[in-house]
């Protein structure tokens, strides 16, 4: 299948604008914010109409910050202060929340929790430091599933103080957008069957809020490729065939650089990965993207298309492409450590607790530790101290894979299955797959209540949620 669209075929000349197709893959609308800038960057949520498709297809209503989606690029360096005004021209409350990155509780934008919600024509002032250098993204948390799905997200990018050597520096951030034959958002939010099955998976898939084509490159480039998954569910599985793509970061945090497991590069709702790629292709060679994770939908992304003139390089730059690391504490897993255990049930095909028809009248559907969001009393799941490492264990007990994604931390992966992780990255959000169980450590150095839930948005939305205190 060529092109993952709506029904009617859209077509796919509604390339990524027209600096793509002339061959820039550039970075997303907006500038840099210096961490000595007086002003804050201003981010507006409010309505907008936009060319997510593109050709002769009508623009698409959609939810933007500052007029385009995905919103502007913040870039900073490691150890700058970011300050960010938030203004609502929604007619529904919402929030800006970070993900991925540590900072103090209060600026974490979750409503209820952390901040009351900014009403429609407020707004609410933002400022932390970046601690850790990578690709995060910010969103609202407020009837997330819809404001996302319309459109709200953007990429935070915390640049190295010595970044890694390469030609160019890409963000892409990847969607889904189930969209109608008129070319506009599904307005089926909240939908029993997306609520208790896989979540609210779209039909029109789009690269930087556009539908792609091709991405012109020039072979012996070096590109770093930062890959942002906002979609409200879907697992992308990008094969980029004859390239050999090197994994540098994942979540934002370094790891060892190595080549994807079977050659596939896997992204989860909420996940980012950083590729190093280098474009081998010959002159005007073409080179397909294909996502193939799911296997009866299997489709092409993009097309990297290599420039017809000369090479840029013979043979792939040589410079290192390791990352340093950023200063996370480490978890010590001995006696002293704080164990919970976490137990996912509920949605379709999984197992249900006791007493859930009263949940289900109130459109719960999913349960931790046989409860679900909104049957908690506003308690923490569980307390833990302040300084003390905490090592979950996540077990999932529903037919469908989780990416459960911590606020305010990020973990060590210990084992999957009962195997030790022998890789043992950092994440902040880990998939976890159908009847999976999985351990993950970190030191709770940061006190506040800190959501944890599923990134499949109608799943949090429907009771897969919590939130732990550090005290």
């Amino acid at each position: 299948m060529k092109g993952q669209f709506m029904k009617s075929a859209i077509s796919r000349r509604g390339l990524m604008g027209s600096a793509l197709a002339a061959g820039a893959m550039t970075l997303l609308p907006g500038g840099r914010l210096a961490g000595a800038a007086p002003l804050p960057l201003t981010l507006t949520a409010g309505p907008a109409t936009l060319p997510i498709i593109g050709d002769k297809w009508p623009d698409t209503k959609v939810w933007a910050y500052n007029g385009v989606a995905p919103g502007p690029e913040i870039r900073v360096r490691q150890g700058d202060m970011v300050r960010v005004l938030a203004r609502n021209n929604l007619e529904q409350p919402t929030t800006v929340h970070w993900h991925g990155v540590r900072l103090p509780n209060a600026m974490d934008g979750v409503p209820d929790l952390t901040q009351a919600a900014i009403p429609p024509g407020g707004e609410f002032s933002y400022e932390f430091q970046a601690v850790d250098a990578g690709s995060f993204w910010y969103h609202p948390h407020v009837n997330t599933s819809e404001q996302i799905g319309r459109g709200l997200s953007g990429a935070l990018i915390v640049e190295e103080k010595e970044p890694v050597k390469v030609d160019r520096d890409v963000t892409w951030i990847i969607d889904d957008w189930l969209l109608r034959d008129t070319g506009q958002i599904d307005d089926s939010f909240g939908r029993g069957m997306s609520m208790s099955h896989g979540g609210r998976i779209g039909n029109t898939v789009t690269i930087n809020g556009r539908i792609p084509t091709e991405i012109a490159v020039k072979s012996g480039e070096r590109i770093r490729l930062r890959l942002i998954n906002v979609a409200n569910a879907r697992t992308f599985g990008l094969d980029f065939g004859k390239l050999a793509p090197k994994i540098i970061a994942l979540d934002s945090q370094p790891v060892t650089p190595h080549e994807p497991a079977n050659g596939r590069v896997v992204i989860a709702a909420a996940q980012r990965v950083d590729l190093i790629i280098d474009m081998t292709g010959a002159p005007g060679e073409k080179i397909q993207v294909i996502d193939n994770y799911f296997s009866r939908q299997t489709y092409e992304l993009v097309t990297i298309s290599h420039d017809e003139g000369k090479p840029l390089r013979e043979s792939p730059l040589d410079a290192p492409i390791a990352l340093p690391r950023n200063p996370l504490p480490e978890p010590v897993v001995d006696d002293q450590a704080r164990r919970e255990l976490i137990v996912l049930s509920g949605g379709a095909m999984g197992r249900m607790p006791p007493g859930v028809d009263k949940y289900i009248q109130q459109g719960q559907y999913w349960f931790l530790n046989d409860l679900p969001s909104k049957g908690r009393a506003d308690e923490p799941i569980f307390t833990v101290k302040k300084g003390q490492t905490c090592v979950i264990g996540l077990v999932n007990e529903t037919g469908w894979e989780h990416p459960m994604h911590l606020h305010g931390f990020a973990f060590r992966v210990l084992s999957r299955n009962g195997k030790p992780n022998m890789r043992g990255e950092w994440l902040d959000t880990v998939l976890i797959g159908r009847q999976e169980t999985v351990e993950l450590a970190f030191v709770a150095d940061n006190p506040g209540d800190w959501m944890f839930h599923c990134h499949i948005l109608e799943h949090v939305a429907t009771g897969m949620g919590c939130f732990l205190r550090v005290a």
